[in-house]
């Protein structure tokens, strides 16, 4: 028989089919990468893109020019810009404010055909580090209040570019999928004084028919009431709210399981669109009695989805996936290739 599962984070409910679907059996989306004739990320076109507002680069070479590993610049056409004031106002009942903000465009790779996880772990650390550094810099702006790291690969992915990117959005409002988050994990926190995602964590690792990988810091796994067949979330094994307080190991740790990770999301399911994203603490502007159970309420993860199935008008109506292959199937498959 089907049955429901309900996500204990978010208090939705998923249907998860009884015969699970194997990954041959789902339709191939076809990763089908937008149309590019010429790429202004690739590595020698540096005059061609804005100035970049950081990178990771090789000794001995400047801004602007060759010579780097990492490059984040600002966005082409950004919906947020950081010039202005945020001019909150009222339009009759409605609220509104300027779009305040950061756009930025994370390149991962100098080489248009390589992606930082088939480059090896230490591009992969230096990614790592790019994003904690971008975080920790952009939280000193105390008009923005939430900096979201996200990537698409994949034109029904939302991928924009063929060349390997992340993106970076940070906003004045904190969005509402990541408040409900930080709103439900509070409230399971002063229910039961404890964590709602380290006791995923130790129910996920007691059990670990949903485990996809483990390292001493981190783990990946499939969740329990996953919304998206071949879901995988990354948690970091000690708590921690927000992404800036990673460690030295930990950055090195992060860098290996989600290589690891990629690369067995691309073997099984054959090169499937993807997005994922990190979800930390928000920018943690004084606000009276609301921020201080934080440290203790929420822990930061990064979030992997596939995109291998079409949403119905069902679960778009209704908010209620389903999902054709349960958790357990899936994890087996990952963990079961190299």
């Amino acid at each position: 028989m089907h049955e429901l599962r309900k996500d204990i984070l978010l208090g939705r409910w998923v249907a998860v089919l009884s015969e699970s679907k194997l990954p041959s059996e789902y339709p191939k989306i076809p990763f089908e990468e937008p149309v590019e004739e010429n790429c202004v990320f690739c590595e020698g076109r540096e005059n061609e893109t804005p100035s970049e507002i950081t990178s990771i680069r090789k000794a001995g070479t400047s801004p602007n020019t060759a010579g780097w590993w990492i490059r984040d610049l600002p966005s082409f056409n950004p919906v947020f810009r950081v010039e202005g004031e945020l001019g909150r106002r009222g339009v009759g009942i409605y609220d509104k404010m300027n779009s305040i903000g950061a756009n930025e465009i994370i390149v991962e790779s100098p080489y248009h055909d390589k992606r930082p996880e088939d480059m090896g772990l230490e591009q992969m650390i230096r990614l790592v580090k790019m994003y904690r550094d971008r975080i920790s810099d952009l939280e000193k702006d105390t008009r923005l209040r939430y900096i979201l790291i996200y990537k698409d690969s994949g034109r029904c992915a939302g991928q924009q570019y063929t060349h390997p990117l992340t993106f970076l959005m940070a906003t004045p409002v904190i969005p509402k999928v990541v408040k409900d988050e930080l709103d439900n994990a509070k409230q399971y926190f002063a229910y039961k004084e404890r964590c709602i995602f380290c006791d995923i964590i130790n129910e996920e690792l007691r059990t670990g028919e949903r485990i996809v990988y483990e390292t001493k810091n981190f783990i990946a796994f499939c969740p329990f009431a996953a919304q998206f067949p071949f879901e995988i979330w990354i948690i970091p094994r000690r708590h921690s709210c927000s992404f800036t307080e990673i460690t030295v190991e930990e950055t090195e740790d992060f860098g290996l399981i989600l290589m690891t990770v990629l690369k067995k999301l691309r073997q099984v399911l054959n090169e499937p669109p993807f997005n994922y994203f990190i979800h930390t603490a928000p920018n943690m502007v004084p606000r009276r009695n609301h921020w201080h159970t934080l440290g203790e309420d929420f822990h930061w993860h990064l979030e992997i989805i596939p995109r291998i199935i079409r949403t119905s008008g069902f679960e778009w109506g209704s908010g209620l996936y389903i999902l054709p292959t349960s958790p357990e199937n899936a994890a087996k498959f990952l963990r079961e290739v190299g």
